[in-house]
């Protein structure tokens, strides 16, 4: 159980973790800290795999450097965010629900204010002395400014997903909006190595502009 003590963004936050599933809506989400990392080809890949293991390796030891006596001053304690997922394919290739060896993503873990660029290096050099993951160095730390959006919560299999973005699509149409392009996120309330298809619950998130 969660302590009353600890920062747990998805209730600070409600409205950026905690959309509806009935009805889409149009926020503005602010400039936030994240680790990140970049890659291509399908989630169910080594190299996904890989990724999504750096980035909540290099997050708990952030989150629990203060066990260690290496938290900054400023520290406090928290829960880690879920998983986010920034998605396209690679240029010049066609997109087809069948075929996910095309997909180009990058990955990410939402980071308390109180991280650093000094502090990640340090945390990374602590978790890569244990830890021979590769792809721990190729994870960031970087800001990320989704701007004014379209969200809708995705509840079912991760293949469902084209349906409710046409939906989400022909209500933000309605309201006087367009989205801007293809590239989504999604942010992963539910574990998906551990949750049935069915009752996985999935942020759907896009860029729109004003028509």
């Amino acid at each position: 159980m969660t302590s009353p003590s600890k920062i747990d963004f998805k209730k600070t936050d409600k409205h950026l973790y905690k959309p509806s599933a009935k009805k889409p809506a149009i926020l503005e989400v602010p400039d936030l800290p994240y680790l990140m990392i970049d890659g291509q080809g399908a989630p169910q890949g080594q190299v996904f795999q890989q990724a999504v293991k750096a980035l909540y390796t290099l997050a708990y030891k952030i989150r629990m450097s203060h066990k260690s006596g290496h938290a900054p001053a400023d520290y406090f304690e928290y829960v880690v965010p879920p998983l986010e997922g920034i998605w396209d394919i690679i240029p010049g290739t066609v997109y087809d629900p069948r075929d996910k060896t095309n997909f180009k993503w990058t990955l990410m873990i939402r980071q308390p204010d109180f991280v650093t660029p000094d502090f990640v290096e340090k945390m990374r050099s602590i978790a890569q002395a244990v830890d021979d993951n590769p792809s721990l160095s190729a994870v960031r730390f970087d800001r990320q400014t989704d701007g004014l959006v379209c969200q809708m919560l995705h509840m079912g299999p991760f293949d469902d997903e084209p349906a409710t973005f046409a939906r989400m699509e022909a209500w933000a149409e309605e309201e006087g909006y367009r989205r801007q392009s293809k590239i989504h996120r999604e942010i992963y309330l539910s574990d998906f190595n551990r949750t049935a298809p069915e009752k996985l619950k999935t942020v759907l998130r896009f860029k729109v502009e004003k028509r």
